[in-house]
């Protein structure tokens, strides 16, 4: 697996932009970790405060300087506001397995961004990181969720994987192989 971060990759699809996290973006990731709705299906509390969210983009950004994981802020080509984010991590060198994990604005659901958004970094983590097999690890209460990922090929798989996650209700895993 190809794991360097130092120039990073900056996705284009027809409509959104995937691009690094900013300083400037604290206040939509505060208002991402205060959707309730979002934090239902992702194991997170309500307790997000503009401060939390400072704090957040440093620690992500120490991880992708670590080469320890790519994050995505997912925006339109209109705006550069972010409505959603996604990461690949949790990587598994020897077994060439990553971990995909994404969240949306509630307002911006259903509008088939994030099902472009996922295309489009599970080409990246084939493609130019090299991984074998990507894990989702979603709550099967979140129907939207593992709709996209079986409309992505996504397999639903009884095995643990690389499964870091205790706080996501009746959490199931998929997985996608390059094949």
């Amino acid at each position: 697996m190809k794991l360097d971060f130092n120039k990073f990759p900056k996705l284009k699809t027809q409509r959104l932009i995937l691009r690094n996290l900013e300083n400037q973006d604290f206040e939509r990731i505060h208002k991402l970790h205060s959707d309730p709705i979002v934090n239902s299906f992702v194991g997170r509390d309500n307790s997000s405060n503009l401060e939390k969210a400072k704090t957040y983009i440093i620690r992500m950004n120490n991880l992708i300087a670590n080469n320890e994981c790519l994050y995505w802020v997912i925006t339109t080509k209109e705006k550069n506001d972010l409505i959603g984010s996604i990461c690949l991590w949790n990587f598994d060198l020897e077994n060439k397995i990553v971990e995909i994990g994404y969240e949306m604005l509630s307002q911006y659901q259903g509008k088939g961004f994030m099902t472009e958004a996922l295309k489009e970094v599970v080409k990246h983590a084939f493609e130019e990181i090299n991984s074998a097999i990507i894990t989702a690890f979603p709550s099967s209460d979140n129907i939207n969720s593992v709709s996209i990922l079986k409309k992505l090929n996504f397999v639903y798989e009884d095995k643990p994987y690389n499964n870091t996650h205790q706080d996501i209700a009746n959490l199931v895993t998929y997985t996608l192989r390059n094949v």
